[in-house]
Order: structure tokens, then C-alpha cells, then sequence
């Protein structure tokens, strides 16, 4: 099984660091990769990490992580309370999923309670402010490993 991960970031995560730093910690998008890049060199891992503010991006990297990855991390961000087209591009990926939300969402305003993404999801993480790419990181690395002993 491919030891490469896609790392999937939703709408506005773009803005990490300098939008409401309150909720989402001080931590740049660019600081989240490098440190996810060192750990999944120490976890055998290869990546490909994308933000996108268009729906369409993440679909399209979901449809390419078919052809060649072994797992998905996705902060699907906003969309994760409205898309339906998100969740039936991972339902057409075949390796594990993690969900992955930088604030706890369900201390937070009741529309963003409802996750259309975690119909799909392998687990989800929430609350674990920008750790929680790394606590995923581990997770997905230990789910390939899982199925590759079992293939």
C-alpha cells in the first residue's frame, strides 16, 4: 500500500495565523507543513499538502489521491457543514480518511455540529488546535500499516 498522504485544507485556512487567532492558534498554514513534512519523514510518509478556498480543488485532489495515495487527512473547514460533493469524493477513495478540525466545532455555533465529511471519516480530530495534523498524521500512518499486514 502507497505510503504517501494527502494533506486536504478547506476554505480560509489560508488566512492561519492571522485570522481570529483566538480559535486557531498563532500557527501559519506554512508552519503546519513543515511540520507535518518532518513528521512524516519520520513516519515513512510521503506528502502532498493543499489548501484550497474552492470546493472544486478539493474534489479534484481527492479524485487524484485515488490513483496513487494510501490515506487522506482533510480539514475540510466550512465545507464541512454543507458538501455532499466532498463526501462522495471520499466515498469514492478506497484508503483511510482522517477528518480534522483545528477548533473543538462542537463548542462553537450549533450549524457547525453537523459534519457531512464524517459519514465517511476513518476518525475525526477536534479541538487539538494545529496538533491535531500531527495526532492525524500518526493516525493515518498506523491505519496504511493496519491494512498493508492484512493484505
Amino acid at each position: 500500500m502507497s505510503r504517501l498522504v494527502y494533506i486536504l485544507n478547506g476554505p480560509n485556512l489560508n488566512l492561519l495565523g492571522k485570522r481570529q487567532p483566538e480559535i486557531y492558534g498563532r500557527a501559519t498554514l506554512a508552519d503546519v507543513e513543515a511540520e507535518c513534512r518532518a513528521l512524516a519523514g519520520d513516519l515513512g510518509l510521503s506528502l502532498r499538502f493543499h489548501q484550497s478556498n474552492r470546493e472544486y480543488e478539493l474534489i479534484d485532489w481527492i479524485h487524484e489521491a485515488r490513483e496513487d495515495a494510501g490515506g487522506i487527512v482533510i480539514n475540510p473547514a466550512a465545507f464541512t457543514h454543507t458538501s455532499v460533493a466532498i463526501l462522495d469524493a471520499l466515498n469514492a477513495f478506497d484508503g483511510p480518511v482522517i477528518e480534522l478540525h483545528i477548533s473543538n466545532v462542537h463548542k462553537r455555533e450549533p450549524f457547525r455540529h453537523h459534519s457531512f465529511v464524517s459519514a465517511r471519516a476513518d476518525g475525526v480530530m477536534a479541538g487539538f488546535g494545529t496538533q491535531g495534523y500531527g495526532l492525524a498524521l500518526r493516525r493515518v500512518a498506523h491505519l496504511i500499516d493496519a491494512r498493508a499486514a492484512h493484505a
